[in-house]
């Protein structure tokens, strides 16, 4: 491998390396000797350093011979330059001495005007510090300025305005007098000043709370007015269409209907009420962030005025005023918590309701409690229903009140029954039970219109001229008219009440059989018993008659009356009580006539042991017939009654002849005495088959009995078969009785045959006692 050439380093070449560091570059500042490094190592590398020293020396050589060269050219104008350098430093000395000497002179001169300088400017300095202090005070009056204003709006009410100025205060820009002690002390003083303005807002709410309380029953008093011209012209526009007859004052009729002539009870010409205290109440209290502290007062406050509305005891003249302010009370309530967003809720204002009603309800039935005038109760329920018409339209609940109404009907109800139960019992006291007199046409009329009579009764009476006697009496017209008057007062109380027409109609049927029944039907019954004039136990009869059509008719009236206002149906069942009195009077008429009949029957003289027996019938019945047919048949009743009349004389009658047979009274009798009473017997059955009035059932005991006596059948008798074939009217122990008497008087006598037949009469009773022991007896 030939050797590797060594480089030859020539002048050019060492000054272009000299150049590329820098060395030799004239525009450059600074000697950048960093890049010798990589030279100088690939000279040592090379092993050139001689080579390279020597070429670098020839390089310096002629480079110092250039500067030689150049100097000598330029020496002459060097020189030169160097003489002109002297002379400029000779001028510059001088002119260096006369500025200092004339510095001297002008220090010396500047040095009064600098120190008058000096003062001016402290002057300025003071000036400026004085304007600072002015600019501060003023900024300071500014702000008392503003705290004392805060004082004046809250003396004038005028709080809001009050309470923006301190937070005018608060958010002012900072300032020179921010870091000042007074204006710290102002901020420190500004929750004072916020709680000044809250208590003054507050006592002006607790003013504007008493005034409220002082209006409230005015409010109510508005209200309620408003609602009776409300009620009244409702009223009057229902009863000209009969559309509207059954929608009541609330209804969704009446209330499209009232919304054309909204009435404004809280701003009106009488009374405005202004709510500008509460509202500023409230957005202070929103504004200190302090809404639930103002809610709690408001509500205790209110809770506290409910808590002075209705005294103990509660005195019931002044439940009208006690109404108004209630009205009045909750009018505002509902006006508060319409108008102030969340401020009350309504879960408030039902507590408050809530509580205030109860109190009401028990102090109303407290002061109820002794009270036995309907009057009374009528008022108590007109305050009431006034105010619940009224809080109605504020969509309160009234249902509370409603209950307590329905309790207190129920006693009024209870009430009026003993107040009429009295009257009826008056009137059927005084009754004369003597058909009623009406002289005139008018007359006939009114009584006509009063009682409840049958389409027929009423067709016949209307056709009938004045004067007459009406088929009832003076009683049953009063009772009429007092079962009007009931029902009338019974709706009066229940007019305008909302209520279930279940319960009223329920209640009005109980009330209504319970006068019917207890006060009317039992007091005429207790009338019938204590009397014995058969007329008037007559038109007993003939009145409970009219009350059992009555009854009927009523329930049909009111039930007619009830559906119109979409009730239900009215059941009374009294019917039943009057159809019972009327048994009673029936058998009490029976009683009476028995008693007048015994009167005759104590004239009879009967010889019970003739030697023979009579041809015609004892006198006294003529009497009796005579009286009988008479009296019944001039009774005014029905001829069915007349017909029962009969049959129940006639009963007794033929109770008293089978008492003769069988009775105690009479110890003996012969066949002639049996005789004769059958001859009365048939005399009684044909008169009275002639006057009409057949009854011969009364008298087949009677007749079979004797037939088995005076036919001599006992033994037949005594045969089971025979018996309930031929004898079945028969009573065996009657039989023996009768029996027992023939055989005392056959063995009273003293002739044989007499005697026998004796004998044989008193085997026969012992045979039929033997035979049924014990039997009907």
């Amino acid at each position: 491998m030939p050797p590797r050439r060594r480089p030859q380093f020539t002048q050019e070449s060492i000054d272009q390396q000299l150049q590329q560091i820098h060395l030799l570059d004239q525009a450059s500042s600074s000697e950048n000797l960093e890049q010798l490094g990589p030279i100088i190592k690939q000279i040592h590398a090379n092993r050139q350093q001689e080579a390279y020293l020597r070429t670098l020396q020839g390089l310096i050589d002629s480079k110092d011979a250039e500067i030689e060269s150049i100097c000598g050219d330029n020496y002459q104008e060097f020189i030169s330059s160097v003489s002109t350098l002297f002379s400029i430093k000779s001028y510059t000395t001088n002119l260096r001495e006369k500025i200092t000497t004339l510095d001297a002179s002008v220090s010396q001169v500047g040095k009064s005007l600098v120190e008058k300088k000096k003062a001016l400017l402290q002057t300025k300095k003071t000036a400026a510090n004085l304007d600072e202090a002015i600019d501060g005070l003023q900024a300071c009056l500014r702000v008392l300025d503003v705290v004392n204003r805060v004082g004046e709006m809250v003396r004038e009410g005028k709080y809001w305005s009050a309470l923006r100025s301190l937070e005018d205060i608060e958010s002012m820009p900072p300032t020179s007098l921010s870091t000042t002690p007074l204006f710290q002390h102002l901020l420190s003083s500004l929750p004072s000043l916020r709680g000044q303005i809250k208590d003054a807002v507050t006592a002006s709410m607790k003013q504007w709370l008493l005034d409220i309380r002082n209006v409230s029953a005015q409010i109510g008093q508005l209200a309620l007015e408003a609602m009776e011209l409300r009620t009244r012209r409702w009223r009057s526009r229902r009863e000209k269409d009969p559309m509207l007859k059954s929608s009541r004052v609330g209804s969704a009729v009446e209330v499209i209907t009232y919304e054309k002539t909204e009435y404004n009870v809280l701003d009106n010409e009488q009374l405005r009420v202004d709510f500008k205290p509460l509202y500023e109440c409230i957005h202070i209290y929103t504004a200190l962030d302090s809404l639930d502290e103002i809610r709690r007062s408001y509500q205790a406050d209110r809770k506290a005025q409910s808590d002075l509305i209705i005294p103990e005891p509660l005195p019931v003249s002044s439940l009208s005023s006690i109404t108004q302010e209630i009205v009045g009370y909750f009018i505002v309530e509902n006006h508060v918590l319409n108008t102030t967003g969340s401020f009350r809720s309504e879960r408030e204002v039902e507590d408050l309701w809530d509580a205030l009603i109860n109190r009401l309800s028990k102090a109303v039935e407290d002061a109820l409690r002794n009270e036995k005038d309907p009057d009374t109760y009528l008022k108590v329920k007109e305050a009431l229903l006034g105010s619940v018409m009224a809080l109605e339209s504020y969509a309160y609940s009234t249902g509370s009140i409603h209950s307590v109404i329905l309790r207190l009907f129920e006693k009024y109800v209870s009430i009026l029954e003993t107040k009429f139960g009295k009257r009826f019992e008056n009137i059927v006291a005084q009754d004369d039970f003597q058909p009623m007199y009406v002289e005139k046409s008018s007359e006939k009329d009114e009584v006509l219109e009063t009682v409840w009579l049958t389409r027929e009764q009423r067709d016949e009476l209307e056709q009938s001229s004045a004067p007459l006697n009406l088929p009832w009496s003076q009683g049953f017209y009063l009772s009429c008219q007092d079962i009007r008057n009931f029902v009338q007062n019974f709706y009066q109380f229940i007019e305008g009440v909302s209520q279930h027409h279940r319960n009223i109609d329920e209640l009005l049927s109980k009330s209504l059989d319970t006068i019917l029944c207890d006060y009317i039907s039992d007091s005429i019954a207790r009338r019938a018993q204590s009397t014995t004039n058969l007329s008037q136990l007559a038109q007993i009869i003939t009145n409970l008659e009219h009350f059992d059509i009555a009854c009927s008719e009523l329930e049909r009236s009111l039930t007619n009356i009830r559906s119109s206002q979409r009730g239900g149906t009215i059941r009374i069942n009294a019917a039943a009580s009057f159809a019972a009195t009327r048994t009673k009077a029936l058998a009490r008429m029976t009683e009476a006539m028995s008693s007048k009949l015994d009167d005759f029957f104590g004239l009879s003289e009967y010889d019970w042991t003739p030697k023979s027996r009579e041809g015609a019938p004892s006198m006294y019945l003529y009497e009796l017939v005579n009286w009988l047919t008479t009296v019944v048949d001039s009774l005014a009743l029905k001829d069915a009654h007349k017909e029962e009349a009969y049959r129940g004389a006639v009963a007794y009658i033929a109770s008293c002849f089978m008492d003769f047979l069988t009775g105690r009274d009479i110890p003996m009798m012969n066949e002639n005495a049996i005789a004769n009473l059958l001859l009365d017997v048939d005399f009684l059955d044909e008169e009275l088959k002639r006057s009409g009035h057949s009854h011969s059932a009364a008298f087949t005991e009677l007749r079979s009995t004797a037939s088995v006596v005076m036919s001599d059948a006992v033994n037949a008798y005594l045969v089971a078969s025979i018996r309930q074939t031929s004898y079945a009217a028969v009573k065996p122990k009657r039989l023996q009785a009768l029996l027992e008497k023939l055989a005392r008087y056959g063995l009273e006598c003293r002739d044989a045959p007499s005697r026998e037949r004796g004998e044989k009469r008193k085997k026969e009773a012992e045979a039929v006692g033997r035979l049924f022991p014990g039997e009907n007896r």
